[in-house]
């Protein structure tokens, strides 16, 4: 092809994911012709005001095998534009160790941020060519005047240098009762992925001290341990699956709180039902956030081979980041991760489901201990830089920016790079699927179809059913009690006019991607907020995350607080996925003297992949409102289950749901039945746990064979 046709093919794309798509040939070239023309071309790119381009060109650079295109790398870490840097440090990890780039690389993981994690990633791929040298930079950086975050995550860096020359500066910090939190829990996690007689001594002492810094050495101590012998545990697999984002237990009690959406409630009831089954999972093992003195006790159960579903927590910080914000965390995630799946013994399968800092951290432990691994593969971030590029609020020339927030290229490599080497993909219905996976993520699924599972997402009919029949039961008399009470006071603060009204519900987390705002905006604005009620189930309202704060004050600007009750909004925060289901029961039969029958619930997501909420509402009888793009328009018949629109349009959103409603409040026509049978036929949790359980036992068989191959070898 060559690097002039290859760069044109970027520069000339009809769109930024075809362009970030072609990035991949170039580098290709500039690898296969690393001369002076091919590093002119990538300089003059870098130069101009093409931001795709200049970052294209600057992960080629880290493809040549050339002297000076190494300099020029390296020189960028020092670019006036902060996402050339972020770029640069990323790429470098590409490269042998540069000892002209190892102080710039240290300042950018003092900095902390997305760019730290990028170059501290890449000082650990170069800690084995050049230990001595990072082991004396990162001493010296860390013994300078730094804010405490700064100088911990320059000790977490010193601990992933094999060297023993951080073993001592290691040592002297986790013992330093006058240095601060941070800095000592950071050397006590480091000392414990050391095997040397000084790193476990001192561990031990830190343990005899007791609180949390002594939960921490335990947990170190764990680490320094050699691998147990893989144990066998019987004839059923062991899946594990991970969801980092969220505080995941088996009630669902955060449900709709921070990151704690649809995903959680779905490993809850697809563990539950995948070992429900009599064969072939024996145990499901849950991973999620939790703290160190909850970790501890995971380990022990984990460890003593209880079957079922069992859950284990990755001990972060708190106060717990969302997603966005997590990816500092991951020599922490993986450490976590680590821990529990060796306690685990065999673990047949991985399945990784997102493209975030927890899968990034489990792919690397599942290289490690060589456990195969399960991808879902959704075109995520590929949908939302699409319809983001449709809109005219995202362009190639301003591309950088928008990038140095969202990080729209390492995660769309990162879905690429997890699907790459994944045992067995898995993908969720979408009315195009192999068109679109073939033009937002380049997956060919004509190629090996036997590796590729088409699967929906289910949910748990016996959850909706016991929802819908108390939610008959108040419709007819009866009192209301439990959640239906508190649904019943909430409403009772509405003035009387407003309490014969319908209600619209939504359900989901506080997160622009979900649209909260923008649906308030739509209901406040127009005949609407006359004709029903607002029900907002979702977020953290006393302590809210950045997103929701966000989301929270859009929703403040739209209709101010004051104004809520009057106007017919009510913002309840996140509740239980039980309670959240009686509230959606009771939208469809209302509340004697509080609401009039004939709800209806609206998704305004920019986008949904799947759309596990929509699935509820549907089997509860619900008419729904949902984008007209991703998963939901492979199960919404519009215009009879419900209506398909363009959420990220208010006024399109607006008169959907005004559709809906007129629709809802009209004689029975047999649509609640109808999508409630279609639920019951093709999205259930146990359907689905029916789906992927073939899946793992093929994925596990297939390792096995590999195994008993290479030890033929031996």
């Amino acid at each position: 092809m060559g690097i002039q046709t290859a760069m044109d093919r970027i520069t000339e794309s009809g769109s930024i994911i075809e362009a970030m798509r072609a990035a991949d040939d170039l580098a290709f070239e500039a690898g296969r012709d690393p001369g002076l023309r091919t590093l002119r071309v990538l300089s003059a790119a870098i130069a101009a005001d093409d931001d795709l381009a200049a970052i294209a060109a600057v992960h080629a650079l880290a493809e040549m095998n050339d002297e000076e295109a190494a300099r020029l790398l390296s020189s960028l870490l020092s670019s006036p534009r902060p996402y050339i840097v972020e770029h640069a440090a990323d790429a470098l990890g590409r490269r042998p160790a540069r000892p002209d780039a190892v102080g710039r690389l240290v300042r950018l993981v003092a900095e902390g941020g997305f760019a730290g994690m990028l170059a501290q990633h890449t000082l650990e791929k170069w800690s084995t060519g050049a230990a001595e040298l990072l082991a004396v930079a990162l001493e010296t950086a860390s013994t300078g005047t730094l804010p405490d975050d700064a100088r911990a995550r320059l000790v977490e860096t010193m601990g992933l240098v094999r060297h023993p020359l951080v073993v001592r500066p290691l040592q002297t910090r986790a013992t330093d009762a006058a240095a601060p939190t941070a800095v000592r829990e950071a050397a006590v996690a480091a000392l414990g992925q050391r095997g040397e007689p000084a790193a476990i001594s001192t561990l031990e002492q830190i343990v005899a001290e007791g609180g949390v810094l002594g939960d921490l050495a335990r947990l170190a101590l764990i680490d320094a341990e050699p691998a147990p012998l893989v144990r066998d545990s019987g004839e059923g697999l062991t899946v594990a699956q991970l969801f980092l984002h969220a505080d995941i237990d088996p009630s669902l009690s955060s449900a709709g709180s921070g990151d704690n959406g649809g995903i959680a409630t779905l490993l809850v009831r697809l563990g539950d039902a995948l070992v429900a089954e009599p064969a072939p999972v024996q145990r499901v093992l849950t991973l999620s956030r939790g703290t160190a003195a909850q970790a501890g006790p995971d380990l022990l159960r984990v460890a003593g081979g209880e079957t079922g579903h069992v859950y284990g927590h990755i001990p972060l910080s708190s106060p717990p980041v969302g997603s966005a914000a997590a990816w500092p965390l991951r020599v922490s995630v993986r450490r976590g991760i680590r821990r529990l799946l060796r306690a685990a013994g065999r673990v047949d399968v991985l399945h990784l489901r997102m493209a975030d800092v927890g899968s990034l951290a489990a792919a690397d432990v599942a290289r490690e201990l060589g456990i195969p691994t399960v991808f879902t593969v959704a075109p995520d971030p590929h949908s939302v830089i699409a319809s983001l590029e449709r809109s005219g609020t995202l362009t190639r020339k301003d591309f950088g920016p928008v990038d140095l927030t969202e990080h729209f290229w390492f995660r769309t490599h990162l879905v690429q790079s997890l699907a790459a080497s994944a045992a067995h993909s898995v993908f969720f219905p979408r009315p195009q699927l192999e068109r679109d996976m073939r033009a937002l993520v380049g997956i060919d699924m004509s190629s090996h179809p036997e590796r590729h599972t088409v699967v929906a997402e289910g949910v748990d009919l016996e959850v909706v059913d016991r929802a819908v029949a108390r939610a008959r039961q108040v419709a007819a008399g009866d009192e209301p009690v439990g959640a239906l009470a508190e649904l019943a006071a909430l409403l009772d603060a509405l003035p009387a006019e407003r309490r014969r009204l319908p209600l619209l519900v939504t359900v989901g987390r506080m997160h622009r991607i979900k649209g909260m705002a923008t649906l308030v905006r739509a209901w406040a604005d127009g005949p609407l907020a006359d004709a029903a009620n607002l029900l907002v189930i979702g977020g953290d309202l006393e302590h809210p995350s950045l997103d929701e704060r966000e989301q929270l004050d859009r929703i403040r600007a739209a209709l101010p607080p004051a104004q809520h009750a009057a106007r017919g909004l009510l913002l309840t925060g996140h509740r239980s996925n039980d309670v959240a289901a009686e509230w959606l029961a009771a939208a469809r039969f209302g509340l004697p003297g509080r609401a009039a029958p004939g709800g209806v619930y609206v998704c305004a997501s920019l986008k949904e992949e799947f759309g596990l909420a929509i699935l509820e509402a549907m089997a509860t009888g619900l008419l729904v409102v949902a984008p007209d793009s991703g998963g939901p328009a492979t199960y919404v018949d519009d215009d009879d289950t419900g209506f398909l629109t363009e959420t990220a349009d208010p006024a399109k959103l607006a008169t959907a749901t005004e559709r809906a409603l007129a629709r809802a409040g009209g004689a029975d026509d047999g649509a609640a039945e109808r999508a409630r049978d279609l639920v019951a036929e093709r999205f259930t949790i146990q359907g689905m746990a029916a789906k992927l359980a073939p899946v793992y036992e093929s994925v596990a068989h297939s390792e096995a064979e590999l195994q008993r191959a290479a030890e033929l070898l031996v």
